[in-house]
């Protein structure tokens, strides 16, 4: 599919080398309108291929809404998707190496980076495609200045791991904010089962 390009004139836009809380920097795209201070922070978290054209578009798109918005590239410790053949050896060897705890820690960097750059923390949303729906659920338990979240689709459950050590379903009574869950009524790889026992935990436990 041709990728949508949403175009820059009114914003702020680029790629910035990001400081994280343990001292090294890591890659972000990022977009915000031009001459103002204090939009509202949204994190775009890239789905599995990483932070490609399409999550830089998303980020412009949300600039041109009047947000601040921060993608960093959430795998630049253990490799770069775009080196891997298929999704099947992105999926099986290099998403598995990033741990969870790392994720929410350059998350909460990307916060403060928009915030010290022209954003506003205390308005603070998270969105993310694929495995960044599985994150957004994660970062909303994990950040208590997190608003509101969208998770479009991603994984809701699975076989815990020492990088992966809890899934959305686990933390589903202690969200910090609203999150809206966006999923295919025919998608095999996250079956309606799992969708509406993710919507009897949160009934339940919230």
């Amino acid at each position: 599919a041709q990728t949508i390009t949403t175009p820059a004139d009114g914003l702020r836009t680029g790629e910035v080398m990001m400081r994280t809380r343990d001292g090294k920097a890591i890659p972000a795209y990022f977009a915000a309108p031009a001459n103002r201070n204090g939009a509202p922070i949204i994190l775009v978290v890239q789905e599995i291929f990483g932070v490609h054209e399409h999550i830089r578009d998303v980020c412009r798109r949300f600039a041109r809404e009047g947000w601040h918005a921060m993608a960093p590239e959430l795998y630049f410790r253990q490799g770069d998707p775009s080196q891997y053949p298929s999704m099947a050896q992105i999926s099986q060897s290099l998403a598995p190496s990033v741990p969870d705890a790392q994720v929410m820690a350059d998350l909460d960097a990307a916060a403060d980076y928009a915030h010290t750059n022209g954003g506003d923390r205390s308005r603070l949303g998270i969105t993310g495609f694929c495995w960044g729906g599985r994150i957004t659920w994660l970062y909303a338990a994990h950040n208590p200045q997190v608003k509101a979240g969208v998770a479009w689709y991603g994984r809701l459950t699975g076989t815990p791991s020492a990088n992966l050590p809890i899934n959305p379903y686990d933390i589903a009574g202690k969200l910090n904010a609203p999150v809206l869950g966006l999923y295919g009524g025919q998608d095999a790889g996250i079956p309606l089962a799992n969708v509406d026992e993710m919507k009897r935990l949160l009934a339940q436990l919230s």
